[in-house]
Formats: structure tokens, C-alpha cells, sequence
């Protein structure tokens, strides 16, 4: 990679980082939000966690990927009944653990 290509790439990423972070203080005169964009700044973290967590689910253990699709089942499964982030991660530690 040559030093133009790794500049204009560094500058993308610094974009993309800190627009959405400076963005709510040039919008934020005291105007409300339209609904719209309330619920879609709502999602961001979710989508952010989902895009990380993903492809590790999948990297686990590169032999039997399995076993990453089970703890992440397991973990949507105790989010979602006792809605617990402490419970959730230990859940699926353990089954991560338990099956390798």
C-alpha cells in the first residue's frame, strides 16, 4: 500500500468516525429531532455491536464454527428472556467454554 492510498484511507476513516460524533453538536440549537432520525440514531449502537459481534461468532473456533452459532443462539436467547447483559455474556461464555 503506497502513502497516497494509506492517507486518503486514514482520512475516510476519520471521517466516518468523527462526523457521526460531531454531528449532534451542530444539530443540537435546542431543536428537537425529527422522529425519524431519533429512532435511527437509536439502532446505531445495535447495528455497531451486531457488525463486531458477528464475524467473531463465526471465528470461534475456525474448525468447528458451530460452536460460535450455539453460543450466540444461546446468548440472543438470554438477552432476550431476562434481558441481562451481565447473565447474557457469562450464558454464552459458558457454552463457548463447554463446547470446545
Amino acid at each position: 500500500m503506497n502513502v497516497q492510498t494509506f492517507t486518503v484511507m486514514l482520512l475516510g476513516m476519520v471521517l466516518v468516525t468523527y462526523l457521526p460524533r460531531t454531528l449532534p453538536l451542530f444539530l443540537s440549537n435546542d431543536r428537537p429531532l425529527p422522529t425519524w432520525l431519533e429512532r435511527w440514531l437509536k439502532l446505531v449502537p445495535y447495528t455497531a455491536l451486531g457488525a463486531l459481534i458477528f464475524p467473531g461468532i463465526l471465528t470461534v473456533d475456525p474448525n468447528r464454527p458451530w460452536v460460535g452459532v450455539l453460543g450466540g443462539i444461546a446468548a440472543i436467547l438470554v438477552s432476550w428472556k431476562w434481558n441481562n447483559l451481565v447473565a447474557t455474556v457469562i450464558v454464552a461464555f459458558l457454552v463457548v467454554y463447554g463446547l470446545s
